[in-house]
């Protein structure tokens, strides 16, 4: 049972939910799960199948059809405006669970606006909040820091079946999804920008030095950045500033969801794991509470900078500085914690031999920051 489970059946007897998440992140067998233990009757259609797409366009169910589970049904050019009719017209007898591989809260195809009608619920790889109970946390980690966090190769836990099946989803998403659901066609330079980004985890992007080496123009990598964030591919985490404006023409740093995908040092890899789980941490609290929280970075013009800066409703709530095994306060987090005076600022080190504090500064293991649920 994933971590969102009980949420999105308190919502179905609400509203439609829709689960976002990255290709082969589990959302199928979520939904199957939830039809299938759920106390649900209903059905499950795959736009992906021939047979599915014309039985659910149809609507080859049953009025006494309890749940009607719909997968990569943003495929279909008008979605929206099709699954609008359904449930105005369904509503009262029928819920509705559709899942997407692209991000079905901005992605854009036309039609009427599906506003008050869905909850929206992002589902995330596995990780140290997450795992097997036969599993321990140390074992956890180790996964998490090898074969990623995505419920196959986390599970079985064998490395070269890890690459094989990275290279299948990457060939998946790129020449199937990014295809049909965007106006890229440049696929092969939008792989050797996908390969550059797997490089540079953790350093500031400066698309117009990118742009140089692809010899594309800095627009069209902005425009590439954006389509692999809507495709759960990557995330990118932009500076905090109060100037937000100013925010947005910065370089962000970026990150990926999988964090096998990382091509760098075992630094590069932590910082990207620390990276995703607390993207699954804010993603999770801003779908289940409502407000609005961003994952930045912070750095001033003498370079003093620090790795992450939780952001609840436009204020500062936490610092967190990434470290594999310098247990040293870092002079930059001390800096700007007395600087911005924060609630809470936090050192995660991977190798920490003994956990301290200093204030409202606390340096910790990442199994004890991320382990246990969210409150």
């Amino acid at each position: 049972m994933r971590y969102i489970y009980d949420h999105i059946l308190q919502d179905l007897a609400r509203k439609m939910v829709f689960i976002g998440g990255p290709r082969q992140v589990g959302k199928t067998t979520l939904a199957q799960h939830i039809l299938d233990t759920a106390g649900f009757s209903g059905k499950y259609f795959n736009w992906d199948y021939g047979r599915d797409r014309q039985d659910l366009l149809a609507e080859k169910w049953h009025q006494d059809d309890g749940l009607i589970v719909l997968d990569e049904l943003h495929k279909y050019r008008d979605w929206k405006n099709w699954i609008k009719g359904i449930y105005d017209t369904q509503k009262d007898q029928t819920r509705f669970l559709i899942t997407g591989s692209a991000r079905l809260d901005v992605y854009r195809q036309g039609g009427d606006s599906l506003l008050g009608r869905y909850h929206y619920w992002r589902l995330h790889p596995f990780g140290l909040d997450e795992f097997p109970e036969k599993m321990t946390a140390k074992e956890a980690f180790d996964r998490l820091m090898t074969v990623g966090g995505f419920p196959e190769p986390f599970l079985d836990g064998d490395l070269r079946e890890a690459r094989r099946w990275r290279r299948d989803r990457f060939d998946r998403v790129i020449k199937e999804d990014i295809r049909d659901l965007t106006e890229v066609r440049q696929i092969s330079l939008l792989e050797l920008f996908i390969h550059q980004l797997r490089t540079r985890v953790g350093g500031q992007i400066v698309f117009s030095n990118l742009a140089g080496e692809i010899q594309v123009s800095p627009k069209t990598v902005q425009n590439w950045l954006a389509v692999l964030e809507r495709m759960y591919l990557v995330f990118a985490v932009r500076p905090f500033t109060r100037n937000l404006p100013r925010a947005v023409v910065k370089p962000p740093k970026v990150y990926f969801y999988d964090n096998g995908d990382v091509i760098g040092d075992e630094g590069a890899v932590f910082e990207n794991l620390v990276a995703a789980l607390l993207l699954k941490r804010l993603h999770f609290l801003e779908d289940r509470d409502g407000f609005r929280y961003d994952l930045r970075y912070i750095r001033d013009k003498e370079g003093r900078e620090v790795d992450f800066v939780v952001v609840k409703d436009g204020m500062i709530e936490e610092l967190i500085e990434v470290k594999l095994s310098d247990e040293t306060i870092s002079p930059h987090l001390a800096y700007y914690l007395e600087k911005l005076n924060p609630p809470k600022a936090t050192q995660i080190v991977a190798r920490l031999r003994h956990p301290y504090s200093r204030g409202n500064l606390q340096i910790m293991d990442p199994v004890t920051y991320f382990h246990g649920p969210v409150e």
